[in-house]
């Protein structure tokens, strides 16, 4: 198929991206943001997507850089998948991230696909959600009334759904750096490498005198968003590492999942089995990089 009818816009700053949303939003235009398009281009072929206006801010500088800021890594909404897969700083100072961006689709969709993108996009079988939440991410978001700066927790809202305002446009992404001595985990199961996945797991930990701490789990693939496993993360806390005390977090992160997704891949029971076994094994994972 094709895409149906749309005004194209590429504006050259970053101001005039806003004024450009607002103005349309003004006249009733239902305009869509294009940053690198791998997700929006097949909607709007197949006509899921069908917005009268598209802006593109292929043409707008300053959203693409990777750098380290105050202690964190600030990432361009611009920036391509591939460039946080190749940045040295994103890899030693954050490999959560880095290993879940070497998870997304295949090397040609990274290419083109924008970082900031995907956090739009919301995909709740994607892992950049997932890894938000486990890190406590900051999403910046730039529009008429200027900048702000949204948690993690609160950027997701629902299915394909985030907490940006009509006229906003995200801009930045800002994550800590890898504490020394933590140790982290990201494990996913999908049909064909580079597919969505069924289900998925990231985390993050610390060891100190031998017991599980500051444990932070969250799961993709299951639910409307990305969710957090705060029952398992409660019963590691203060736990030692071992296969018993995994097996334990795995069964009652099953057991917390209230209503997972059920479709003709995965039922809603096998995501709850995944969730478990991915769960003990990305926990040796982590268990295992820590200290």
């Amino acid at each position: 198929m094709k895409p149906a009818a749309f005004e194209y816009h590429a504006p050259t700053t970053l101001a005039e991206a806003v004024g450009l949303l607002a103005r349309l939003e003004d006249e009733g235009c239902d305009a869509k943001i294009l940053a690198g398009g791998q997700s929006l281009m097949p909607m709007l072929a197949m006509r899921v997507a069908r917005p009268d206006a598209l802006v593109d801010l292929g043409r707008v500088p300053g959203l693409d850089h990777i750098r380290l800021e105050d202690g964190q890594i600030a990432i361009g909404a611009m920036a391509s998948k591939r460039a946080a897969e190749l940045s040295p700083l994103v890899r030693e100072r954050q490999p959560l991230f880095h290993a879940a961006t070497r998870l997304v689709g295949h090397q040609q969709i990274r290419n083109r696909g924008s970082v900031g993108g995907s956090f739009a996009h919301a995909d709740p079988a994607s892992e950049y959600p997932a890894v938000a939440l486990v890190l406590d991410m900051e999403m910046v978001a730039t529009g008429p009334e200027g900048e702000r700066v949204i948690p993690a927790a609160e950027f997701f809202v629902t299915y394909m759904t985030t907490a940006l305002e009509p006229g906003e446009i995200l801009t930045e992404l800002r994550m800590p750096v890898l504490p020394a001595g933590a140790g982290w985990a990201i494990r996913e199961v999908s049909r064909r490498s580079g597919d969505l996945a069924l289900a998925g797991v990231a985390l993050t930990l610390r060891l100190d005198a031998g017991r599980c701490t500051d444990v932070r789990i969250a799961a993709f693939g299951v639910g409307a968003t990305a969710i957090r496993l705060t029952a398992a993360e409660d019963a590691l806390n203060g736990a030692a590492p071992s296969a018993d005390s995994f097996a334990r977090a795995g069964a009652i992160a099953a057991a917390s999942l209230a209503e997972p997704m059920s479709c003709i891949h995965a039922t809603a029971d096998y995501r709850r089995h995944l969730v478990r076994t991915l769960l003990e094994r990305s926990l040796a994972d982590a268990a295992a990089r820590a200290g």
